[in-house]
């Protein structure tokens, strides 16, 4: 997120060993090359032009085009560098940010409903209660007026699937699926059923199964099962006749759900945890859909229990506030004063629409000049006035900005902390622990309520994107219980390690915070018990030539008894212990674990 200097971490499954982590910054797209041309209003005569050009969308090129092949089968591979412009994933967001940056008219969107603006619609989707604890939101919209050629259908599927894998985290939080509205019998109902109790045909079947044989015979129920398999309810998707639409976020039926080349009047939905995400999403793809030509139309959305948008809206829904930034904090930000007509100007060209104001930003008092943005539809990453400033500068041109050399002359070393967290990492190493790299944000739900914790400590964001990024983690357990809960189908035993950052409250410290360097680490198998992880313990302290005590703790992530604080010089500074039946549970982990954690920094003093 812009603003912040947290990265999001993705997760993938590697089938052939333990779960790993990934670092996914730059999520790539292939696009036909006239389809995108007609879409950003020009061609550019040369690579390097066009190269110069994606900067705008902070984008560059990956591989050209193959000019050996006809021009309507020649495609563009760009590479996107911005993980929270999600709308830019695609053939017609990243064109539409090109068309509006080269003097493009800014789009309109008529079918968008608001807080203050209700639409009419003559579809709905009926949300049950029983999906509340499951996959409680859904949103939609119908596409129509247009038959899906060949490029469009590629286009919406590598869409779906960068939104479900980068923004939804492999599908956890969102899931898209594409479907005919000429079979479907209206009003359409989202529940939750028990998985033994109902079968269909699954895409690219022939016979049908039940939502559990799924998970255990379909290729995507395979793959994606760990975000199902452990809850005794699944979602379901039919409309009022029974006929099956999906089973999200696995799989669509092989009836409805089959849409080909040539179809007209779709149904598009998406389904998730975190109601904002797919609201957006949402809005991204009906943007998308509507810049290629297709009407689209808004469906109702009725729940059966409160939402943060109510109980009933119209969908496609714009919830996005304005923000508000300062002339002198632009100043202060860019180096350069900047006029408020040159920001509005330089927004326009980012797709935003702005305007100039006074008003008081976060934290003061004094009315200040300076503007209000307005997040277009497709966009949500509007979190800060940082966040204008930044379109600010890409929409006034970073060549447009004097560059100044560094008047001051600095020698850069590592930190005494960096050197010593190489050396625990050494040890964990060698001592069979796999290394992991964790998000440092995460929600509510998983740093609290599965580590059976009371969150007095833990730091809550402001302003967050998503309930799953709402929490800095003031422990790296939790991370580390993520990880096992989704590496069952992997050899045992395990043993995962990280070095890396918590914060949390402190009240002794100026700013009522503290952030500390942490080593955590968890061995999960038939062998994992207070004894071993003791002597692992030790080792660990004997090649750090540190010597420690150990005293009983009652920490409630652990196994009474079978667990102890670490101290040195006499001061707690980490624990260890047998983790407690309850958190294995919550996490769906069905093997013994010990896990423990260390704050570094203490033991550097």
């Amino acid at each position: 997120m812009c603003g912040s200097a947290l990265t999001f971490f993705e997760y993938l499954l590697n089938s052939d060993s333990l779960i790993t982590y990934y670092i996914d910054t730059m999520p790539k797209i292939e696009v036909n090359e006239d389809v995108f041309y007609t879409l950003a209003g020009r061609r550019w005569p040369s690579r390097e032009e066009f190269e110069e050009a994606l900067t705008c969308a902070k984008a560059e090129l990956d591989e050209d085009s193959d000019k050996s092949l006809p021009q309507a089968e020649r495609t563009l591979k760009i590479e996107l560098n911005d993980t929270n412009r999600p709308d830019l994933w695609a053939t017609a967001g990243c064109a539409r940010q090109l068309r509006l940056y080269f003097g493009g008219k800014r789009p309109e969107y008529p079918f968008f409903s608001s807080s203050g603006k209700a639409q009419k619609a003559s579809r709905k989707v009926l949300v049950q209660s029983s999906v509340r604890k499951v996959r409680p939101f859904l949103a939609g919209f119908i596409a129509a007026g247009k038959a899906i050629s060949d490029a469009s259908l590629r286009d919406m599927i590598q869409t779906q699937e960068k939104l479900a894998w980068n923004f939804g985290r492999k599908r956890r939080t969102i899931s898209m699926g594409l479907y005919r509205i000429a079979v479907i019998q209206w009003p359409i109902i989202y529940k939750a059923v028990d998985p033994d109790s109902v079968s269909f045909v699954p895409l690219q079947w022939d016979v049908p199964l039940t939502l559990r044989e799924i998970l255990k015979q379909h290729p995507k129920g395979k793959e994606y099962a760990f975000i199902q398999e452990h809850e005794p309810l699944h979602p379901l998707l039919v409309d009022s006749k029974g006929g099956i639409l999906s089973y999200p976020p696995i799989i669509n039926s092989a009836d409805i759900g089959a849409v080909q080349v040539g179809d007209a009047d779709l149904f598009v939905e998406l389904t998730g945890t975190d109601m904002p995400s797919v609201t957006l999403a949402t809005s991204i793809m009906a943007c998308d859909l509507a810049d290629q030509g297709f009407t689209i139309e808004p469906v109702e959305i009725e729940y059966e229990y409160d939402t943060p948008f109510g109980r009933t809206f119209f969908s496609p829904y714009y919830f996005q506030e304005p923000v508000f930034c300062s002339l002198s904090r632009v100043e202060r930000f860019l180096g350069e004063k900047i006029n408020a007509d040159d920001c509005v100007k330089a927004l326009n060209r980012m797709g935003v629409k702005a305007e100039k104001a006074e008003d008081t930003e976060q934290g003061e008092t004094e009315k200040k000049d300076g503007i209000r943005a307005y997040p277009p539809e497709y966009r949500n990453d509007f979190l800060h006035a940082a966040d204008v400033m930044e379109d600010v500068m890409i929409g006034r041109g970073l060549n447009t900005f004097k560059p100044e050399r560094p008047s001051d002359f600095t020698v850069g070393r590592l930190s005494p902390i960096t050197f010593f967290s190489r050396r625990v990492k050494e040890i964990f190493v060698g001592l069979g622990y796999q290394e992991m790299i964790y998000n440092y944000l995460g929600s509510k739900k998983d740093l609290v309520e599965k580590m059976r914790g009371d969150g007095s400590k833990i730091i809550r964001i402001a302003n967050p994107m998503t309930e799953n990024y709402e929490y800095v983690r003031d422990s790296t357990l939790a991370s580390l219980m993520m990880s096992e809960s989704i590496s069952g189908r992997s050899m045992y035993p395990h043993r995962i390690f990280e070095v890396g950052k918590v914060a949390y409250r402190d009240e002794q410290e100026n700013y009522g915070n503290s952030t500390r360097q942490y080593a955590g680490f968890l061995h999960a198998g038939g062998d994992a018990n207070f004894n071993t992880i003791a002597g692992q313990l030790q080792t660990l302290f004997y090649y750090l030539s540190r010597e420690y005590e150990v005293e009983e703790s009652s920490d409630s992530r652990f196994i009474s008894g079978r667990a102890a604080f670490i101290l040195f010089k006499e001061k707690p500074v980490g624990i260890f212990g047998e983790v407690h039946p309850e958190v294995l549970e919550r996490w769906g982990v069905t093997v013994p674990c010990t896990a423990g954690e260390i704050d570094l920094d203490a033991l550097l003093v």
